[in-house]
């Protein structure tokens, strides 16, 4: 058992926010298990290290069922409804197969025309702008996202605004009430958009979903449905904003990088977006893990008793033991392997309805925006909180 101090994340502040990599690499130097204070308030036992991480996003041990969860850690649940990201098998089991039979590869690659023309439109009113600035979350990385789940869904209807505030406001928040409302505001919303969508079925995933069941008959239920809803709309827009907007700072931060990219686009960009994803992906730690039986990591007792347990991917792939000079921003470089999208059981359905969007907005955007540069110094750069999500608030760009 280590006697190590609790390291506090959160006292941290901003240079932490900014740039956690430092700090994660000095606590790996160290062993692969910590600690720590998170900027919700919380305690956790926090995993760096890509082995190390690796094994725990597959560890049967550390449960995601929110009930296994210590009472006195005071954690709050953010989603509501029963979903693949709050199950352990055998019903984790079930509701990834019944989602799978709808979220399929061929209804990706079916949005594939939908996701450029979009993308189209979006950087057409981008170049409308007078003074040649905008800011490009605002323009492109946020839109995009949310337009093709909400197309893929059925639910063009839906209040972005209002959505992206509540969603923005439940992922960064470290006030318990905020995040309450905020989750419930959003839950409240989601049960509309449901009802209606019972009663204007159509040809989309949502109506699919709510229709599907397997060759028993098996189908989902109230609360997996708004589960599932939480996860595609929620899950499913804010992954894929954080993942366009980090892969152009990088690219503008790395005018090597960028010019190689722009001179092969055809052969670089599929290499470039695994690069981002591993360099700095738009997840920092997954959603949360607590210990059902004691789980030893590299010598040290993570006690069984529901201990907050996350995985920091962001550090897993900066481990030097697995990419050579991890802190170099390298397009050609073998990212294989990498976990931004997590590992396991619990590996990211959406993955590549994120590689496609991510692939068309970057191809898109330098090709028409041969001289775009950031507008603003990167140390300035603000940057989502919480340990969640890792992305910036804003990104403003000029060309």
């Amino acid at each position: 058992m280590t006697t190590e101090a609790v390291v506090d994340l959160a006292a941290l502040g901003e240079e932490f926010r900014r740039d956690p990599y430092p700090v994660y690499a000095g606590l790996r130097a160290r062993g692969p298990v910590h600690r720590v204070i998170i900027p919700e308030g919380h305690e956790a036992w926090l995993i760096v290290g890509y082995e190390a991480g690796r094994g725990a996003l597959n560890d049967p041990r550390l449960s995601k069922i929110w009930s296994a969860a210590a009472p006195e850690l005071g954690v709050q649940q953010l989603a509501s409804g029963l979903s693949m990201l709050s199950t352990d098998p055998p019903v984790h089991t079930r509701l990834r197969k019944l989602v799978s039979r709808e979220f399929t590869a061929r209804r990706v690659e079916a949005m594939a025309a939908r996701v450029r023309a979009l993308t189209d439109d979006l950087l057409d009113t981008m170049a409308k702008e007078p003074d040649r600035r905008t800011d490009l979350v605002e323009a492109l990385s946020f839109p995009l996202p949310i337009s093709v789940i909400c197309e893929l869904l059925g639910v063009p209807f839906l209040d972005r605004d209002r959505f992206r505030y509540w969603s923005n406001t439940a992922f960064t928040t470290s006030s318990p009430q905020v995040r309450t409302e905020m989750t419930g505001a959003m839950t409240a919303y989601l049960t509309g958009l449901l009802a209606d969508k019972r009663e204007r079925s159509a040809d989309d995933l949502m109506s699919a979903l709510i229709h599907t069941a397997d060759e028993d008959g098996d189908r989902l239920n109230a609360e997996e449905l708004l589960g599932m809803a939480w996860v595609l709309l929620v899950a499913g827009h804010e992954t894929t904003v954080n993942l366009i907007s980090n892969g152009v700072l990088a690219l503008l931060t790395h005018p090597e990088q960028l010019a190689a990219l722009r001179a092969d686009p055809d052969g670089l960009l599929d290499g470039a977006v695994e690069e981002i994803l591993r360099y700095d992906g738009p997840v920092e730690t997954p959603t949360y893990r607590f210990s059902t039986e004691p789980v030893e990591v590299g010598g040290t007792v993570i006690p069984g008793d529901g201990r907050l347990v996350l995985v920091a991917l962001s550090d897993a792939d900066r481990d030097p033991a697995r990419f050579p000079d991890p802190d170099r921003f390298d397009i050609r470089r073998d990212a294989r392997g990498h976990i931004a999208f997590g590992h396991g059981i619990h590996y990211c359905l959406g993955a590549p309805l994120a590689r496609l969007e991510a692939k068309v907005a970057l191809r898109g955007l330098l090709e028409r925006f041969p001289g775009l540069a950031l507008d603003i110094d990167p140390a300035d750069v603000p940057w989502r909180g919480g340990l969640l999500i890792r992305g910036p608030e804003t990104l403003p760009v000029r060309w």
